[in-house]
């Protein structure tokens, strides 16, 4: 539906029809329209495309470093672990509307500032989970047999360790994309985030709020997207971490 949705019924998301303001779910507007009179169906699906490519890049940004920083410092172990890992306590300490409002004051708001400030902490999760992952690994055998028949770092980093930590990988992908999601959406809705016109979920939720009594199905369908777009990829998360994992199978 983000894909095709907001062709459906030719309304672009940002045209006004203020005749046409307020106007309840119908045929014509299967959503009904907003206080401008534009579609609520055609922006919904709009802002499915917003939200979701943050949430992609922002977790895709994740992996990137969390799979370098990771298995750095669970390959080298020692010093170089106890450095990397309290850096990252520092980093989780920094509340995070500090670094949102930093960000808004040198970049300012928008698409770019929203995926800078949820990679600036989203990936320490990642990189913990797959230092835990990849700890486990070393101790095999088979990563003992490459040590012994004289295989560069190199080769075990990337041949043999990190290919073996892909499930952890993926699943933990699964689930960071939602909390990017409802990031984005909880700061555009506090004004810090997306900006209006633009039709991101969490915009059209903050205008929408004020006219809960009267026209509640402005606020009902984006929060009913992000809520089932977040359900769907922790259902989906769960699913895959149980497949990937034989103990969970068991």
């Amino acid at each position: 539906m983000a894909i095709f949705g907001p062709y459906f019924n030719g309304y672009s998301p940002y045209e006004i029809h203020l005749e046409l303001k307020n106007r309840a779910p119908s045929w014509s507007f299967i959503f009904g329209t907003d206080e401008l009179g534009r579609d609520v169906f055609t922006r919904t699906w709009w802002g499915a495309r917003i939200s979701l490519s943050i949430g992609i890049i922002a977790a895709v940004i994740d992996v990137v470093i969390g799979i370098i920083w990771g298995t750095t410092a669970a390959y080298f172990k020692g010093f170089t672990d106890e450095i990397m890992m309290r850096i990252c306590d520092i980093l989780c300490s920094i509340p995070y509307l500090l670094i949102v409002i930093l960000l808004l004051v040198i970049f300012g708001p928008g698409f770019t500032t929203i995926i800078i400030a949820l990679s600036v902490t989203g990936w320490i999760n990642m990189a913990r989970t797959i230092r835990g992952h990849a700890l486990q690994i070393l101790e095999s055998d088979f990563i003992q047999a490459a040590h012994s028949i004289g295989a560069s770092k190199r080769r075990i980093i990337f041949r043999h360790l990190i290919p073996n930590t892909f499930g952890t990988i993926i699943a933990t992908v699964t689930l960071t994309i939602p909390v990017a999601i409802f990031s984005e959406a909880f700061l555009s809705f506090l004004g810090l985030g997306i900006q209006a016109p633009a039709a991101s979920w969490g915009v059209m939720v903050s205008d929408s709020l004020s006219a809960l009594r009267y026209y509640p199905w402005r606020l009902f369908f984006p929060a009913s997207m992000i809520t089932l777009t977040m359900l769907g990829f922790n259902l989906f998360g769960d699913g895959l971490r149980d497949s990937l994992d034989p103990r969970l199978r068991k």
